[in-house]
């Protein structure tokens, strides 16, 4: 051991002569190995010959030498002497010295630059001596330290000189010498040492990839933060406080290696924390609201924050963790960033803290932490931002969700959420409210949300929503975004599910007592069959499916009553007994039935179960189950002893009977149809022909209608269901069953629905029977003549009979009272049969077309020619008197069945299309236009160059009186739109867009969404293209009505919303805002510039004549059409802009594309400013100006507007023209003056009206008022300036009035008491008394006027 203290002394006096103050590798290897003895007298020894003072500069400067393995050595040597026994710690600790070990420990662990490692260990060497040996032991060393480090050094560029046994005997060191050294007395050392061991596990998850070296790095560190947190290096609680804030970044990246060692290091430091000091607990209870206001804004990041939080919350005690709920809930009500992560954080606090509501103590449910918890989270679904308001109803979701299953916190949830008994009033307002405002939000994000909600609260409240909701939860079924459709079914259906539950039949049945739930399911979720998107229709399929026929089906396999199963009772009421058949049913299946029925809900349901049966997922129990119901009804009926007259089928069940059978035609039992066909056709017959009803029995007889209309319509099912099966009837009731329907036709004596039906089965049935098809054509067209035949004859003998009444009346002298009332007679006995007569040919030429109607087409074109003036129409020997007038319903029937002709026969179709024109234009019935204009759309498809010229005129029922003609037209033009029949050309689109301000509230919705959803897809550029245009024919101005010389000037004005009041501008500018809506950002740029080039400059250069009334109108709508928000591209909107309005959120790349397409649209829309707007605005404000126009006022605003966001930029806009730039400014100033002034002076005229006519009562309100109205008026200090000077008019005014009033309000002097004086005996003037010309003057002073006044 001499020899090697020797070799130190040698090397240490080597180093002091040379430049360089470092120390080689072989001394550093001398000394540890002396150090490493651990032998009191040999380190006594060292110390002795070699003084500790002069170790201390070489070490160091070693420890400073960058990127050198020598560096990590000597930072273990030095620790070493300070550890050695009677080491003078004193003595060798320095803060430089320390500061200069903690370098070496950060950079021990970064990778080192490439390069000669020579040159990186001596950069300032001039001996050559010792490099070489230097360089040669570093060789080796580094060679060691590699094969130590197996896995802790990385690949690739990284440390892999580093030996990992040194570091980590270092680390270990340096928590001894903690023990030794007190860093009380030197702070910064200890804010380094504390940032070093922080940045330590950060540097070494990137470097290295073993686990294990990792782990017990993450223990060293931990035992060196623990040993700081000691009273000997300072306060406790600053010392912990700066050891966790420098963990908080770490502990903020929780899924990272360092982001575990920071949290394990906190928790050990909490769960601790009872055995600390006040202030250690102080900084640790603090320590989650520290991590709250560093946590990231960025969505991912800010789950991190979130998830390191709770992990830190879950290890405090439980006091501290209500602190932290209740610091939380305060949270929700700062600033934006801290909102969204407390509805995160409550989220997480709800669901991993134990028992949030306190069940079981006696405080109460508000005073717990979870109660209140829950409120801000509620409250949060309200708030004013988007993303909040999402965030919060997604996380109340999911919360509901997680405390639903818990049977103990069902019953309290639903208390604290305001459904329960105690406080069922909140019901009304509370949550149920928030949701119906929410499926309505703006941003698709919330809505969304919102729905998701819904489905949750379902089965926590048992479907406990007001109808409102429901009908809300049904318009989000036809939400433009795919997501939310799917959301709102799903609501929905959550809805239904739980009223239908075996389990929850009687709670549904309580609670939906109006049966809202099916009937909002049934009218929204079957129509979305035809959605755009096939998932959704798949989905629609398979709940219908589910949730329809299933249910039925299992409803109607057990349901069997035999006759007698109940005890006859002939009192009972038919209601009654049809209250006991829902109630033989479970699982509303005759509710769904009987809503099946509803004309809004048969189409769908219809296309559903062909869907459904063309993929053979329809089962034959449905079948079964639907003829059981029936033979339910039926028997159940029969056993009150009810007659089977009044008997009618569930609602419903032959219609879904019928549609079904066409696919499962083998299920149906064909007994129990003929027994129906029987029953139903046995009393139908018996029935028909009544006389009219007496008074005395008029209830009864409405009863006997509505059940015959019923019958009726189950006739019409069922005959549809015979067809359907009819290729499984036996031969003599197939022939049977057709010889019955052929003499019900010839009867002419039914309904026409049931004509359709019975002529359909009767052609269905030929067909399906014939061996071949020729022979199936042959019988359908044998037995077709003969009915037509037939049916000629009924007409000519009415038309015969009506021409012999009317030529006796012309020119014979006129009969008796009864030969009238006879021939009247038998005109009205006729008139019925013959329209039926009429009716069945039209569904006769529908099945066969071939048919021969010679004899028909001369019939019919008298009827619908009666009575017409035009020479131009070649009349027929028949009735002069219109048919119109004697006979509506035949007139309005011929016409039908002429149209059904004329799609079989094109021939005639030329010659007959012109008077379907004009009858459309003429006609005053509803009822006719309604079906000509039917008959149009079909002669459209079938025949589109020859209607194609009638287009406008069509569209003139888009503005017909009658709403179900309005109605029709646009459905039918729409499809045909659609299906490219008609194309959007000419004036078609310019009139479709007075649709949007419709009276009727249908038709503005059909019309939103033709134009929000369809146009926007299919012809996304018509709005563009159209847009000035409208503005023109909308105010009836014909300077770019470019089809005024094809139209009337009449159609014009019924086209157009001519007019300057409030309703005609707020309904063009709906219009207008709805094709904004439309446009891309691009577009919404370029009619900018439109309206400006076409309009605004037009006016100013005296093509647009502003002198009238409709050219100030077009030049009105175009100032705030460019002064709407909605012509603004969406960047240039403020802050607004919400990412949740995108369906699929892009990230981060998509966010900065977003971004950068913003910034390019503000550029443009500046540059489009600089260019073109300004100068047309100024040369049309001196226009306006030199003629006095109204419209000054309109311009100043929009500029104003226009400017508002770009008020720092009116410098670089206006560059060009400073002077003008002072004008401009000058007069906004001006005009915001004037009307700053005018507002302030209506306010204080209300304000001085007299109250004395107003009752005490009012009093308050009055005042309430006036606070208000001062409070809004003093938050603009242009108009609280303005108030002040109007204030002080109103009080000059007013003592000047009180002037002018002179002696009318002044007392007389006599009758003031004042002392009397005596008279002046003398007869001279006094010295100071006035002249009597002053006097004079005074008493003939002249009164103030105002302006007001005069």
């Amino acid at each position: 051991m001499d020899d090697t203290i020797t070799s130190i002394i040698a090397d240490l006096e080597e180093t002091q002569l040379s430049n360089d103050n470092k120390l080689s590798s072989q001394t550093l290897q001398n000394l540890q190995s002396l150090l490493d003895s651990n032998d009191p007298q040999l380190i006594d020894q060292l110390f002795s010959t070699i003084p500790p003072s002069s170790l201390l500069p070489p070490l160091t400067a070693t420890m400073d030498s960058a990127h050198s393995p020598l560096s990590l050595h000597s930072s273990n040597a030095y620790l070493s002497l300070l550890l050695a026994p009677n080491s003078p710690v004193f003595t060798l600790f320095n803060p430089m010295s320390f500061l200069s070990l903690l370098r070496s420990l950060r950079v021990s662990l970064k990778p080192r630059p490439a390069g000669p490692q020579n040159d990186e260990e001596e950069p300032n060497s001039s001996s050559s001596a010792p490099v070489p040996a230097r360089g040669a032991l570093g060789k080796k060393r580094k060679g060691r330290g590699a094969r130590n480090c197996e896995g802790g050094g990385g690949s690739g560029g990284k440390n892999e000189g580093l030996d990992v046994r040194v570091f980590f005997r270092v680390i270990e060191k340096l928590a001894a010498v903690l023990d030794l050294v007190h860093l009380d007395r030197f702070p910064d050392s200890l804010r380094s040492l504390v940032q070093t061991i922080v940045e330590i596990p950060v540097t070494a998850s990137e470097a290295w990839g073993n686990v294990v070296n990792f782990n017990r790095l993450g223990d060293l560190c931990s035992r060196v933060l623990s040993q700081l947190i000691k009273p000997e290096h300072g306060e406790e609680g600053e010392t912990a406080a700066e050891v966790l804030k420098s963990l908080t970044p770490l502990t903020l990246r929780v899924k990272s290696q360092a982001g575990s060692f920071a949290l394990g290091f906190v928790k050990s430091l909490v769960v601790g924390v009872t055995e600390r000091s006040d202030g250690v607990k102080k900084a640790v209870v603090n320590f989650p609201r520290f991590l709250v206001q560093k946590a990231p804004e960025k969505a991912e990041l800010r789950g991190m924050a979130v998830e390191a939080i709770m992990a830190v919350v879950r290890a405090m005690a439980l006091e501290d963790q209500i602190g932290f709920a209740e610091y939380v809930v305060k949270m929700t009500q700062g600033k934006a960033s801290l909102r969204l992560l407390g509805v995160d954080l409550i989220f997480g606090l709800m669901t991993e803290l134990k028992d949030p509501f306190g069940v079981g103590l006696d405080d109460g449910l508000e005073s717990s932490w979870g109660f209140k918890c829950l409120g801000a989270l509620i409250q949060r679904c309200s708030d004013s931002g988007a993303a909040i308001r999402a965030r919060a109803l997604s996380n109340l979701a999911q919360l509901v969700g997680f405390l639903s299953s818990d049977d103990k916190h069902r019953a309290v949830l639903k208390e604290a959420m305001g459904f329960g008994a105690v406080d069922s009033k909140r019901m009304e307002g509370g949550l149920n409210d928030v949701l119906r405002k929410r499926c309505m939000d703006e941003k698709a994000n919330v809505r969304r949300a919102a729905l998701v909600l819904v489905s949750k609260l379902t089965a926590l409240l048992g479907g406990n929503f007001d109808g409102v909701l429901l009908k809300t939860m049904g318009m989000a079924c036809s939400d433009p975004l795919v997501s939310i459709r799917k959301a709102a079914i799903s609501a929905l259906s959550e809805c239904i599910l739980l009223m239908l539950d075996w389990t929850l039949a009687l709670q549904a049945f309580r609670v939906f007592s109006d049966q809202s739930v099916i009937t909002e399911w049934l009218h929204s979720v079957p129509r979305l069959v035809t959605d755009n998107e096939s998932s959704i229709q798949e989905e629609c399929e398979n709940l219908f499916l589910e949730l329809v026929l299933d249910r039925i089906s299992e409803a109607g396999a057990g349901s069997n009553v035999s006759n007698g199963s109940t005890p006859s009772n002939p009192r009972v009421k038919g209601k009654s007994v049809e209250r006991e058949m829902e109630l033989l049913f479970p699982k509303g299946a005759l509710l769904i039935l009987r809503e099946i029925c509803n004309g809004e809900v048969e189409p769908w349901v219809k296309k559903i179960c062909t869907s459904l049966g063309k993929k053979k997922l329809l089962k034959p129990k449905i079948v079964v189950a639907l003829q059981n119901i029936i033979k339910t009804s039926e028997s159940h009926w029969l056993s009150h002893s009810m007659s089977i007259e009044q008997w009618t089928a569930p609602p419903g069940a032959w219609l879904l009977l019928a549609e079904v059978s066409a696919y499962l035609s083998k299920s149906v039992d064909w007994g129990f149809l003929y027994h129906h066909w029987r029953l139903l056709d046995k009393y139908r017959a018996a029935g028909e022909l009544k006389s009219p009803p007496a008074k005395q029995h008029i209830h009864e007889d409405d009863s006997s209608e509505s059940n015959s209309a019923a019958w009726a319509g189950d006739r019409v099912f069922l005959l549809q269901t015979i067809s359907n099966v009819s290729v499984e009837l036996p031969p003599e009731p197939a022939a049977e069953l057709a010889e019955n329907l052929l003499k019900r036709i010839e009867e002419f004596n039914m309904h026409s629905t049931e004509v359709n039906a019975h002529v359909k089965a009767l052609r269905t049935l030929c067909k399906r029977k014939a061996s071949n098809t020729s022979e199936a054509d042959a019988l359908v067209t044998k037995w077709v003549q003969q009915i037509l035949s037939r049916a000629s004859l009924i007409l000519e003998k009415f038309l015969s009979s009506d021409s012999e009444g009317t030529t006796e009346t012309s020119f014979f002298t006129p009969r008796t009272g009864n030969r009238k009332g006879k021939r009247a007679a038998i005109a009205s006995r006729l008139l019925p049969e013959a329209v039926t007569a009429v009716f069945t040919i039209g569904s006769l030429v529908v099945v066969c077309p071939s048919a021969d109607l010679t004899n028909i087409v001369p019939l019919l074109h008298t009827i619908i020619t009666s009575g017409s003036s035009d020479p131009k129409v070649v009349k027929l020997p028949g009735p002069s008197v219109s048919l119109k007038q004697t006979a509506p319903s035949l007139y309005i029937q011929a016409w039908l069945t002429m149209g059904k002709i004329c799609l079989a026969d094109g021939k005639l179709a030329k010659n007959y299309i012109p008077l379907f024109v004009q009858e459309l234009e003429k006609s005053d019935c509803a009822a006719l236009r309604n079906n000509l204009v039917v008959m149009m759309a079909d002669f459209c498809v079938r025949y589109t160059a020859l209607i194609d010229c009638y287009i406008s005129k069509i569209t003139l029922c888009l503005r017909d009186p009658c709403e179900l003609v309005r109605r029709q037209t646009f459905i039918l033009l729409s499809r045909l739109l659609q299906r490219d029949y008609v194309k959007w050309r000419g004036v078609l689109f310019l009139r479709f867009l007075l649709s949007l301000v419709d009276e009727s509230e249908k038709i503005r919705q059909l019309a939103d969404f033709l134009f929000g959803n369809i146009l926007k897809v299919k012809a996304p550029l018509l709005a563009y293209n159209s847009f000035v245009e409208a503005i023109f024919v909308l105010n009836n101005h014909n300077a770019k009505n470019t089809h005024g010389s094809k139209i009337s000037q009449k159609e014009n004005r019924l086209f157009s919303i001519r007019g300057n009041d409030e309703t005609s501008r707020s309904k063009r500018m709906h219009i207008y805002t709805t094709l904004l809506k439309q446009m891309a950002p691009e577009h919404l740029l370029a009619t900018f510039a439109k309206l400006c080039a076409e309009i605004l400059a037009a006016a100013s250069d005296g093509m647009l004549k502003i002198e009238d009334a409709t050219g100030q109108s077009v030049l009105q709508d175009a100032f705030q059409i460019l002064s709407s928000k909605e012509i603004r591209p969406p960047t240039c909107r403020g802050p607004q802009n919400d990412a949740g309005d995108i369906e699929e959120e892009g990230g981060e790349n998509g966010a900065s594309a977003i971004a950068a397409k913003g910034r390019a649209i503000t550029q443009a829309v500046r540059k489009g400013l600089i260019q073109n707007t300004i100068p047309i605005f100024i040369e049309l404000k001196r226009l306006l100006e030199s003629m006095n126009s109204p419209l000054i006022g309109s311009l100043m605003e929009c500029l104003r507007i226009l400017l508002k966001d770009y008020k720092n930029e009116i410098d670089d806009i206006l560059v060009a023209d400073k002077q003008l730039q002072k004008e401009l400014i000058y007069d906004m100033q001006k005009y915001e003056s004037a009307k700053a002034r005018s507002t302030v002076a209506e306010a204080v005229s209300a304000m001085q009206n007299p109250s004395s006519f107003v009752s005490p009562k009012a009093t308050g309100g009055t005042h309430a008022q006036d606070s208000k109205l001062a409070a809004k008026l003093a938050s603009n200090s242009r108009v609280a300036s303005a108030m002040a000077d109007a204030a002080a008019a109103a009080k000059a005014k007013s003592v000047l009035r009180e002037v002018n009033r002179g002696p009318a309000t002044t007392p007389p002097l006599s009758a003031i008491s004042v002392p009397k004086l005596k008279s002046n005996q003398l007869g001279t003037i006094a010295r100071n008394e006035r002249p009597p010309d002053v006097l004079e003057s005074l008493r003939r002073r002249q009164s103030f006027n105002f302006d007001d006044e005069n």
